[in-house]
């Protein structure tokens, strides 16, 4: 039941910020940010903004610093807009989700390269053995032939195998 309230609070909290994010801050430093995430403790008393900005790294420092600076202003916006007893302090971290996204892109790229390798190579590749290494079945003609002499074979086996039965001494 706790899970269900912090993720309501910290839904509200993210709508609150982003809402506020969206009419501005009066500092010139703020670049354009999405907040991606936030994280609220058990007790509703710290919430952790996680954020992304579009731009080089010199962007990213001004935003954490104009972030930072309007910290306050932030949180008494979500005061008024939270129905808590307690407004829950903010703390903005810089989201790497875009950092890992290109990362896994690049991984990507380079799993889809090695495979158009390995495929080329596997094209011209031959075996090793021979081309067809499993066993052929027989000709149905050469396997009933062979099959009606060893069956003959077999009951005669069989029978004389019930007559040394029957000779044998029986202990007892």
């Amino acid at each position: 039941m706790a899970g269900e309230r912090q993720a309501r609070v910290a839904d509200r909290i993210r709508v609150v910020l982003a809402e506020r994010l969206e009419k501005g801050l009066r500092d010139p430093r703020l670049g354009f940010v999405t907040i991606t995430d936030v994280k609220v403790t058990g007790d509703l008393q710290h919430a952790s903004v996680f954020y992304t900005v579009m731009g080089d790294e010199a962007l990213r420092a001004d935003t954490a610093a104009a972030l930072k600076s309007a910290t306050g202003m932030l949180r008494s916006e979500v005061g008024k807009n939270l129905n808590t007893r307690l407004t829950p302090t903010l703390e903005f971290f810089l989201d790497a989700i875009p950092e890992n996204a290109d990362h896994i892109a690049a991984l990507l790229r380079e799993a889809r390269e090695r495979d158009e390798a390995v495929a080329g190579l596997a094209a011209s590749a031959q075996y090793a053995g021979d081309a067809d290494p499993y066993v052929k079945p027989r000709d149905l003609d050469e396997a009933d032939a062979d099959d009606e002499g060893t069956d003959e074979a077999d009951a005669d086996d069989e029978d004389t195998d019930e007559a040394d039965a029957d000779e044998a001494p029986r202990a007892g």
